[in-house]
C-alpha cells in the first residue's frame, strides 16, 4: 500500500507488471515547468453560456430598471418644478443642469446592460456620459459663485485675506499667499480644463476602441487604457482640488446654502464612480470578477467589469434622486415666481426656460474670460436687468427667453495671484 502513494515510483511498479492499467497505452506523461512562476496575476474563471452571470439574466436588466425609471420620475419632476418657479435664472440654470446628470446617468447605464452581450457597446454610451460630467462640474461651481453674487462679490470678501495653511485641503503648499482674483481665476480654469479633458479622452476612447486598441482594465503599454485613466486621473483631481480650494476659501459665506451635502453629491455621483468604474476595472484582470467564454456570447475584455459598474450606477443614481431632491429644492423658489395673481409659469415660459438652460454659451463666455490674457485683471459681476440692454465698457449681453438682459460687467482688478 506504501508504494501505491510514492510519487517517485513508476505506474507500472506500483500496480504491478500483471495489471491492466500497467500496461494500458496512454499519452506520454507531462512534464511539470521547472521554471519559477512569473504571472502575479492569477486566471479569472471562465463561466460558459449554461452558467451566465447575473448581468445576462432578465432578473438583472428587471431591478436595474426599476431603479433607473424611478429615478427618471423623481428627477424629471424636480427639473419641471424648477422650471415651473423659474424665479432665480443664474442659480437654477445651473441647477437643472446639475439634475440631469441623474436622467443621462441612469438611462445610459441601464441602455448598456441591456446592450451587454454586444461586444463593447457600452464605450459608445459611455461617451454621452463622460462629455456631460464635465459639464456638470463647471456648473457646480458656477452655481456656487452666483449663490455668493458673483466674481466680484467673492472678491470683496476675501481679498487681502492670508490664506490659511492645511493639509486636509491642500493649502500647506500656500503658505504666506494672500486671496486675489488669481486664486479664483486658478479655481475657474481648473474646472473648465476638466470640461475639455474629460470630452476630448471619451472622442480618443471611441477611436481606440474602432482600431481594437481600447480595453477596460487591459494596462498594457501597447494599450490606450493606461494612458487615458492616467490623462483622465490628473485632470479630475485638478479640479476636484479646485473645489475644495474654492469650499475652503468660501465655506463660511456658503454656509447659508447648505454647500456640504451639494458638495458630496456632486463629487460622489462624479468622482466616485469615476474610481469606482477603475476599481472594477482592476478586480477583473486580477480574477475577482468572471470572465465569459461562450461561443454564442462576444463580450470582449473589461465588459464584465463595466457591467457591474453600469449595474450599480442604476442602483446609485436612485438615491442619488432622493439627495438631489434635498440637495437642490425647488420650494425656495416658489414664492419668487409667483405672479400678482399668485400663477406660475405657463407651458410655454416653461420651455423657454428649458432651452435657456441647455445654451452652453455662458460657458464659452466663461472659458474665454478666464484663459484670454486680456481679461486675467478684470472680475465679472453680472445684473439682470428689465427691458433692452444700454451699451457698457467691456460688456456682455444676454437676453434670456423670459424678456430679462442679463449683463456682465468687468471691473478691474489689480491684483496678482
Amino acid at each position: 500500500m506504501l508504494r501505491l502513494w510514492r510519487r517517485d515510483v513508476p505506474l507500472s511498479e506500483r500496480l504491478g507488471e500483471d495489471s491492466p492499467l500497467a500496461a494500458a497505452p496512454g499519452p506520454p506523461p507531462t512534464v511539470a515547468p521547472t521554471g519559477p512562476n512569473i504571472s502575479w496575476l492569477p486566471e479569472a474563471p471562465l463561466l460558459s453560456q449554461d452558467q451566465p452571470i447575473f448581468l445576462m439574466t432578465p432578473a438583472a436588466q428587471a431591478v436595474s430598471g426599476f431603479f433607473v425609471w424611478t429615478a427618471l420620475i423623481l428627477t424629471c419632476h424636480q427639473i419641471y418644478m424648477h422650471l415651473r418657479f423659474y424665479s432665480s435664472p443664474r442659480e437654477q440654470r445651473h441647477i437643472v443642469r446639475i439634475l440631469f446628470i441623474v436622467p443621462i446617468y441612469a438611462f445610459d447605464s441601464w441602455l448598456s446592460l441591456l446592450f451587454f452581450t454586444n461586444d463593447q457597446y457600452y464605450v459608445y454610451f459611455d461617451t454621452i456620459r463622460d462629455c456631460y460630467e464635465a459639464f456638470v462640474i463647471y456648473n457646480f461651481l458656477s452655481l456656487c459663485y452666483e449663490y455668493l453674487g458673483g466674481e466680484s462679490a467673492i472678491m470683496a470678501e476675501i481679498r487681502g485675506k492670508p490664506i490659511e495653511s492645511s493639509c486636509m485641503y491642500g493649502t500647506c503648499c500656500l503658505r504666506g499667499k494672500a486671496y486675489s482674483i488669481g486664486f479664483l481665476r486658478f479655481c475657474k480654469q481648473a474646472t473648465l480644463q476638466f470640461c475639455v479633458v474629460k470630452p476630448l479622452m471619451a472622442i480618443i476612447t471611441v477611436i481606440l476602441q474602432a482600431y481594437g486598441k481600447y480595453k477596460d482594465g487591459d494596462f498594457n503599454v501597447a494599450g490606450g487604457y493606461l494612458y487615458v485613466t492616467i490623462i483622465n486621473n490628473i485632470s479630475v483631481s485638478l479640479s476636484l482640488y479646485a473645489l475644495f480650494l474654492f469650499y475652503f476659501s468660501t465655506r463660511e459665506l456658503l454656509s447659508p446654502y447648505s454647500p456640504m451635502l451639494k458638495f458630496l453629491m456632486v463629487k460622489s455621483v462624479i468622482f466616485l464612480s469615476f474610481w469606482q468604474g477603475m476599481l472594477l476595472a482592476i478586480l477583473e484582470k486580477c480574477g475577482a470578477i468572471p470572465q465569459i467564454n461562450s461561443v454564442e456570447v462576444s463580450v470582449g475584455e473589461g465588459t464584465v467589469a463595466a457591467g457591474y459598474q453600469n449595474f450599480i450606477i442604476c442602483i446609485e443614481m436612485f438615491f442619488a434622486a432622493l439627495a438631489l431632491r434635498h440637495a437642490f429644492t425647488y420650494r425656495v423658489y416658489m414664492d419668487k415666481s409667483l405672479d400678482s395673481h399668485g400663477r406660475c409659469a405657463p407651458m410655454k415660459s416653461i420651455s423657454s426656460s428649458l432651452k435657456e438652460t441647455m445654451n452652453p454659451g455662458d460657458m464659452v463666455q466663461d472659458a474665454i474670460h478666464n484663459f484670454s490674457p486680456a481679461y486675467q485683471q478684470y472680475t465679472q459681476q453680472s445684473t439682470l436687468e428689465q427691458g433692452a440692454p444700454q451699451p457698457v465698457c467691456r460688456s456682455h449681453s444676454t437676453v434670456s427667453g423670459r424678456g430679462d438682459t442679463e449683463k456682465t460687467l468687468l471691473l478691474s482688478s489689480d491684483d496678482e495671484f
